[in-house]
């Protein structure tokens, strides 16, 4: 695995690779990984000729309520992983690789990234897209790979790359969970036990939602007021949000009709964990 750290060893490599004819998967994340990061590397090594696999903590798509420095890293962890792996390249760029001094270019998708965790976050899906389309513009990858935990960024980048002519396929694999059903998120090892434990109102106030689903149940304004009944008798946990939604346009649904995202975040002490489930008809 070769070690890339700057813009430009990062486009030289990608010239050459593109003069060998050769497809490039890629899988951009912000480190400290964990197994569903890594069910996203074993896809791309089997969907393309090159793995490239990026790690950045992007500082745009953090508010000044959030604390970055909070974010867990192990840099030597995640590049053991990836070796053992089969990642091809690693691009791991400094903050001012990224945005050097007087950087000013942001991308927002509007009527997308304000909804869900938008509300709460203003902001931060325009750090999202911006430093997404940086990556693809460097690294120039045929297909990337995303997570459905990350639901909303998921149709958000979609719709970036569809409006803006991307030449770039975006699959979206499901959420890994741990054995006892909590999504997993580098996140989770912010959790003491406790939280851990308080943690699991997450999946399990989802898999009531299934239930309901699957019993009939098409108001969903039932389903949300049964969920934040289950997840207010959690006295760790602290709702942000419970929403159903179209899952295309994230606009709300009153009936379902057809597929819906139905998408929480919540906050177990001071972390806030996300998480999420499609309702198919």
């Amino acid at each position: 695995m070769k070690v890339v750290k700057t813009v430009s060893g990062m486009r030289a490599a990608v010239r050459y690779l593109r003069a060998k004819r050769l497809t490039i998967g890629f899988v951009p994340t912000m480190g400290y990984l964990h197994e569903g990061h890594l069910s996203l590397v074993r896809k791309c090594r089997k969907s393309a000729d090159v793995c490239v696999v990026s790690i950045f903590v992007n500082p745009l798509q953090f508010g000044p309520q959030e604390d970055l420095r909070r974010y867990p890293r192990d840099f030597a962890m995640d590049a053991g992983l990836l070796r053992r792996e089969g990642v091809d390249f690693l691009f791991c760029p400094a903050d001012t690789e990224m945005y050097p001094e007087g950087y000013r270019a942001t991308v927002e998708v509007s009527g997308l990234q304000d909804r869900l965790c938008g509300r709460s976050r203003p902001g931060h899906f325009k750090g999202v897209a911006t430093v997404v389309l940086k990556l693809f513009n460097i690294v120039q990858p045929d297909v990337a790979f995303f997570g459905q935990k990350d639901a909303q960024q998921a149709v958000i980048l979609r719709k970036m790359a569809e409006d803006l002519n991307l030449n770039v396929k975006i699959r979206i694999l499901p959420i890994v969970r741990e054995p006892d059903g909590l999504a997993m998120s580098s996140r989770n090892v912010l959790l003491s036990k406790e939280e851990r434990r308080a943690a699991l109102i997450l999946s399990r106030s989802l898999g009531e939602a299934r239930r309901m689903f699957d019993r009939g149940e098409r108001r969903t304004g039932v389903i949300v007021a049964w969920l934040r009944k289950m997840i207010a008798a959690e006295p760790l946990a602290k709702v942000d949000y419970v929403e159903i939604v179209y899952c295309r346009d994230l606009r709300p649904v009153d009936l379902i009709r057809r597929d819906v995202l139905a998408a929480l975040a919540v906050y177990i002490g001071r972390t806030r964990l996300i998480d999420n489930i499609i309702l198919k008809i």
